[in-house]
């Protein structure tokens, strides 16, 4: 949680409504790894097992900008905090009978074609719409090049990858997309239904991809679903991995 004061009121509410639900609430914010860092190193202080890391925080088209460690805004944290996140949990989900990791993507990946060699938009005209796509497209190729190295080194951990679909949210902001959020968007609760089924679908298996089944996949109730070619290269997923490592300074060791 970025806001501790907005936490503690979401916390309150739930104990409201569920007076014996057991919660915290930890800041943590995507866009600054070192706040990422000081999460994790006390977070796996704290606990010895981790059941379920759903990765769903994220921004959507704001104009340029950067994070603190200097990187287009919507790559910064839609994918690389994630990506030191997922890494520095994962000693605490492998060590987790059944565990699982839910990667929130969007329909918005078709719009995504990373250019590897500008990933910060330094050298290109910025359009932010499709460095959104980009960042969803990245959460793909993160969540399918996962689940080969997590097969490959015969673990138990289940990554899975969902979208909400067109979702009445919080997340998007600006008049025109208010205007299309009101005739077109469906309700909060139907739009975390997909990021449920990722995250309980008894079926599921890793690499599996879930969102809404209505309106070309806009709307409805979730089923397994199915992201563009391009979201499988696995040549790009790779390359993607290393350039993350790098410009995290995290070694994910799966």
């Amino acid at each position: 949680m970025r806001n501790q004061g907005k936490g503690d009121t979401a916390l309150a509410q739930i104990q409201r409504e569920h007076p014996n639900a057991k919660l915290s609430v930890r800041l943590l914010d995507l866009a600054d790894l070192a706040s990422v860092k000081k999460f994790t190193e006390q977070f796996n202080q704290d606990y010895h097992q981790l059941d379920l890391l759903i990765n769903n925080a994220g921004i959507m088209v704001p104009p340029y900008g950067k994070t603190v460690d200097g990187f287009e805004s919507q790559f910064g944290t839609n994918h690389l905090g994630h990506f030191a996140l997922t890494a520095q949990l994962y000693g605490l989900l492998k060590a987790t009978p059944d565990s699982r990791i839910v990667n929130v993507s969007s329909n918005a990946h078709k719009m995504g074609k990373l250019n590897l060699e500008d990933l910060n938009w330094e050298k290109r005209k910025y359009i932010s719409w499709t460095a959104y796509g980009d960042s969803k497209i990245a959460n793909l190729y993160f969540t399918y090049e996962l689940s080969r190295k997590i097969q490959a080194a015969g673990h138990a951990v289940m990554v899975t990858a969902a979208h909400p679909g067109l979702t009445s949210s919080n997340l998007a902001k600006g008049a025109m997309i208010r205007f299309f959020n009101r005739i077109f968007a469906q309700a909060g609760p139907m739009g975390a239904l997909p990021t449920l089924m990722a995250a309980t679908e008894p079926s599921a298996k890793s690499g599996s991809y879930f969102g809404p089944t209505g309106m070309s996949g806009w709307r409805g109730y979730p089923k397994r679903v199915f992201s563009n070619k391009l979201s499988h290269d696995a040549e790009i997923a790779t390359r993607l991995w290393a350039i993350s490592e790098g410009l995290t300074g995290v070694e994910f060791r799966v």
